[in-house]
């Protein structure tokens, strides 16, 4: 599976309370069900209290299921990357086909690790 693409498409949504992806997961999968999803970018703005994730996409591969889905790694020091990096690698395991995977961190300093997955 070629990860080379050219196609973007932008969506942005209200942080859910649980500071999950919320309905964002279900544009993303609904929109990519006739294209083949290939990357994604995650921002949390924070003076917006909006979330926008990008979707690279390619229209001359063939279509695939995809999910999108955030795991919750807690609250990390930036000098202490081998805990992060450990937590990464575990919520990594328990989510499937991994094609591209994206972090991004709430107001309150709490790291999410967003998985673009091939069901």
């Amino acid at each position: 599976m070629s990860q080379i693409h050219h196609k973007f498409k932008v969506f942005v949504g209200d942080l859910p309370a649980d500071n999950s992806l919320g309905s964002l997961a279900d544009e993303v999968a609904a929109f990519s069900k006739d294209k083949a999803a290939k990357s994604i970018g995650v921002e949390y703005l924070e003076s917006a209290k909006k979330l926008v994730i990008s979707l690279g996409y390619s229209e001359s591969d063939a279509a695939y299921p995809v999910s999108l889905s955030s795991v919750g790694l807690g609250k990390f020091a930036l000098s202490d990357l081998a805990s992060l990096e450990a937590k990464m690698g575990e919520a990594s395991s328990n989510s499937g086909s991994v094609i591209c995977h994206e972090l991004y961190v709430t107001d309150d300093n709490e790291f999410f690790m967003v998985f673009l997955t091939k069901k």
